[in-house]
């Protein structure tokens, strides 16, 4: 009920859904980990991340990044760089048993959606990282 009164639910609902899953659960990172890069000034909206902003946003190592505009082709090479997604096709994932072999989609098979796991190793490099900046909340 608390996101139906949300003036910008889609903003936490997600990250809301991840960080109460126990695998998660106190880890938490003083840090929304989004790219923004915001007006300038006053800094009250962010701009459209653009393909001009592309490598500043992977550098930041930023799992998430607002505001896109519709159909921008940051959006394209996001999908093939970072997610290494096809056109018309789904991002791979754990859940994706097929094979590449002669350009086949690895997804046309897939194994339980509950594949998805979190990376421990990622996971323990950027609490160590955060931990080292002062940024974990105890």
């Amino acid at each position: 009920m608390y996101y139906a009164n949300f003036l910008s639910s889609p903003e936490g609902y997600f990250h809301t859904l991840v960080c109460n899953h126990k695998d998660y659960q106190n880890t938490t990172v003083n840090n929304d980990l989004h790219y923004i890069k915001w007006d300038n000034p006053p800094k009250q909206r962010p701009i459209s991340l653009a393909l001009e902003h592309f490598e500043e946003m992977v550098e930041s190592g930023a799992p998430f990044a607002r505001e896109f505009a519709k159909d921008d082709p940051v959006l394209n090479k996001i999908d093939e760089k970072l997610l290494r997604r096809s056109d018309g096709r789904f991002t791979p994932g754990g859940w994706c048993v097929g094979n590449t072999v002669l350009g086949k989609d690895p997804c046309v098979a897939y194994g339980s959606p509950n594949a998805v796991k979190p990376t421990i190793k990622r996971d323990r490099d950027l609490v160590i990282y955060r931990a080292a900046n002062g940024e974990i909340l105890v």
